[in-house]
């Protein structure tokens, strides 16, 4: 290193106070997400934080980044005291137990990051510029999928507004992450050397930007028959008022009213269990959604609760249900959320459940390899319910086969806050990976129309009633990230470690 900053003993001589700052850090990255979406500072927070990993010991290194991600989790995810609290009725102490306990042990990742980061570098800024992206991807992507995962607030979703989000279609959310960060420990490089390395150091700074910026300009589907008219409804009732008897004929004459002043559209897409009853108690209704289907030569999509006796045991789905007037088409959920669709308790547990009153029974969930929705007009459709599109690996099974996306959900569970917002995010990422619109269709919002790049073209409001009409142009063709998902990326980040492992070890 040329120069020591003063900032470098820092850490050591107030350990606390910069724990603190950490904190602060994790939380104001919140702000990089919608609905603010101050991209910038995804890379202003990650300076210091990797400035810790390379002036300070690996365990002093992990401290500040679990810290950091305590205040990311907390702020980033307080939602999740709303949905168990106001909507879910249960006591104060469990919904601050599990959002302390994910906050936990999402930021016992950011621990390992940290330790792991510091570890590889060594000290020495090139090392930092290497290690610290692909020990940062292989931390937010094993969050993702290990114990059913948590891929929220990964950092590649901040960035689809900026230049950075050009290497979404060719390597991810988890590729713009390894960009991003490389970009921040560059940063850091930059004033830890100096002569020509800095201004190598420059350039490694600018490059993702530069390169991502290139990539944004290529169209890498292309449109695919004739466009369709499609119709998103939003009812707009809130989780408190979804399931009570009473509301349930109004619920059903919003639907079914909206659904025939639509008959100009080819599709009309319905919200997540915007039927909230089960298909064995609506057979009436869906047989007459048949008839009006058949009528108007149109597409009717809603969500609904499927049960069916399974081996003399009842089961019960999420589903999608798609009728074209000919067939009766079912897309169940396969990726079901913890302690909301089902509940991973002993049996004990689960007794104690019931006894309180508590949520406690578990839907089923569908088969991993699922039939295609397809339109009356054969146009074949990607699906997915609610949670599943922030599983971007897991979408990659409709691919290339289908044309244009579909995403119900039902983000009511959540009232106002910043939840809604960073889902349609996530949503907005699927489509400019895979270069499908997605069509979007929500219980209380936000409802949208996404373009193949990612861009929001039509939304709806949040809460309250709302028909959205728009034609979608459905696209062919495979995406590099749809076609070998997030194996590059994570290949090249293991090799990264195991030879800078290999080099400290000699």
């Amino acid at each position: 290193m040329a120069y020591a900053p003063r900032l470098m003993t820092f850490t050591a001589d107030r350990p606390g106070l910069s724990r603190i700052i950490s904190f602060g850090l994790g939380a104001l990255t919140t702000t990089a997400f919608a609905p603010f979406g101050l991209s910038l500072v995804a890379l202003l927070v990650l300076w210091p934080l990797l400035f810790v990993c390379i002036t300070s010991s690996p365990r002093a290194a992990a401290g500040h980044l679990f810290w950091f991600g305590l205040g990311l989790f907390l702020t980033g995810t307080y939602w999740i005291y709303i949905s168990v609290v106001v909507f879910g009725d249960a006591p104060v102490w469990i919904a601050l137990m599990l959002l302390f306990g994910l906050s936990l042990i999402m930021s016992l990742w950011l621990y390992l990051a940290g330790y792991l980061i510091s570890t590889l570098a060594q000290g020495e800024p090139w090392q930092l510029i290497v290690a610290a992206p692909a020990v940062w991807v292989l931390v937010e992507w094993a969050r993702g999928w290990v114990a059913t995962g948590f891929p929220w607030l990964a950092l590649g979703y901040a960035k689809i507004d900026s230049a950075y989000g050009g290497w979404a279609p060719v390597i991810g959310t988890y590729g713009v992450s390894f960009m991003v960060v490389l970009s921040a420990a560059a940063a850091v490089g930059v004033v830890m050397v100096e002569g020509r390395q800095r201004l190598a150091a420059l350039g490694i700074i600018v490059l993702p930007w530069l390169v991502g910026g290139a990539l944004s300009f290529i169209d890498w589907t292309e449109e695919d028959g004739e466009s369709v008219r499609v119709t998103l409804l939003q009812y707009g009732i809130t989780q408190d008022q979804k399931w009570l008897p009473g509301n349930l004929k109004p619920t059903l004459d919003f639907y079914r009213d909206a659904t025939r002043i639509a008959r100009a559209s080819d599709v009309v897409i319905w919200p997540e269990v915007a039927v909230p009853s089960l298909t064995g108690s609506q057979q009436a209704l869906i047989r007459q959604l048949e008839a009006d289907a058949r009528e108007g030569g149109q597409t009717i999509i809603f969500g609904i609760l499927e049960d069916e006796m399974y081996r003399g045991e009842r089961r019960v789905y999420n589903s999608l249900v798609l009728l074209d007037g000919s067939e009766r088409q079912v897309y169940r959920k396969r990726h079901l959320v913890p302690f909301g669709e089902y509940f991973p308790v002993p049996e004990k547990v689960r007794a104690w459940m019931k006894m309180m009153s508590l949520p406690h029974s578990d839907l089923a969930p569908g088969d991993d390899r699922q039939p295609l929705l397809r339109t009356h007009q054969g146009v074949p459709l990607g699906a997915a319910i609610c949670y599943e599109d922030a599983y971007s690996a897991e979408q990659r099974y409709a691919l290339p086969e289908a044309r244009l996306l579909v995403n119900v959900s039902n983000d009511a569970w959540f009232g106002d806050s910043i939840a809604p917002h960073q889902h349609l995010q996530i949503a907005r990422m699927r489509s400019l990976e895979f270069g499908r619109p997605t069509l979007r269709a929500t219980n209380t919002g936000i409802s949208a129309f996404i373009g193949h790049r990612g861009e929001l073209l039509r939304t709806g409001p949040q809460h309250g009633e709302a028909t959205l009409t728009d034609t979608v142009q459905p696209r062919r063709g495979a995406t590099p990230y749809a076609s070998a998902g997030n194996y590059p990326v994570i290949i090249a980040s293991v090799l990264v470690v195991i030879v800078l492992g290999s080099r400290g070890r000699r």
